[in-house]
């Protein structure tokens, strides 16, 4: 037990109650203390633990025995204590402990708890520090498709301002949010039906892997992960180094139809090819 004002402090509140019931006794006749002293004995326990709260308790109950003592005084066979104040004592005695017992630890419990509460914040801010350090663009959402992570690759790719991202808008408010800005390589009647694709890979849990094509002329391949707990995480890997610069230039209308997800280019282009 460590000494400090909490751990002296249930030790001392019980001889400060003892020596105000005795200076009271003179005047007045009081009540039996006993449930003050469960009350200092459960906040000693609350304070400062198991140790402080024992010992507490153990002052509380020669406390009430020196208050017996008082109230009888001796008589010819020494100290008197009658019948009903052993009783009171045992009971004390018997209630201090467990008070004691329980609120310490409790208290110890509650304490670790809230480490092991303090370990998880600190870890859970290390990874997304590590996470906003990376250029894999990620996206973690819960079972109702809100973003509670939205990392900085993802936040820069697609130009989403940060009290947008700390707001864990939905997935779909993402995807709208990507039409608005105008970063997808898309035409605009085309938008509609990429952003509902999306979100049925995402409803279902699809695994696939998408390219997706940026204005800015990067290409991100996004990928849907179902988690455990009914939430996804969506990852935006960038691949332009890997789709870009392989294409044969005198190809390029072919290369980019094979990257647009509906497929109409595709067709637009073996059509135009015949």
């Amino acid at each position: 037990m460590r000494f400090g004002w909490r751990a002296i402090s249930g030790p001392a509140a019980t001889a400060a109650t003892l020596l105000l019931a005795m200076l009271l006794e003179r005047a007045i006749t009081l009540p039996s203390p006993a449930p003050l002293f469960i009350c200092i004995v459960a906040l000693a326990g609350a304070l400062s633990g198991v140790a402080s709260a024992m010992v507490t308790a153990a002052a509380a109950v020669i406390g009430a025995a020196l208050l017996f003592l008082d109230r009888h005084g001796v008589d010819q066979h020494g100290f008197s204590y009658a019948a009903a104040d052993l009783i009171r004592l045992g009971l004390l005695a018997v209630t201090a402990a467990l008070t004691a017992a329980v609120t310490g630890l409790m208290r110890e419990r509650l304490l670790g708890t809230f480490a092991a509460e303090r370990r998880s914040h600190a870890s859970a801010a290390r990874l997304s520090a590590a996470l906003d350090q990376v250029d894999i663009g990620i996206v973690l959402l819960d079972a109702e498709t809100r973003a509670e992570f939205i990392n900085r690759a993802f936040r820069d790719y697609f130009a989403v301002p940060d009290e947008i991202a700390d707001s864990k808008p939905p997935f779909i408010a993402l995807m709208y949010h990507g039409r608005d800005t105008g970063a997808f390589e898309l035409p605009e009647e085309e938008l509609g039906t990429f952003i509902a694709q999306r979100m049925e890979m995402v409803r279902t849990g699809d695994a696939t892997p998408i390219n997706i094509a940026l204005r800015t002329g990067e290409v991100l391949r996004f990928v849907c992960t179902a988690l455990p707990d009914g939430g996804r995480m969506l990852s935006y890997t960038p691949v332009t180094d890997l789709v870009r610069h392989t294409d044969a230039p005198a190809r390029a209308d072919y290369y980019r139809s094979l990257r647009d997800p509906t497929g109409r280019r595709l067709i637009r282009y073996l059509r135009v090819a015949e």
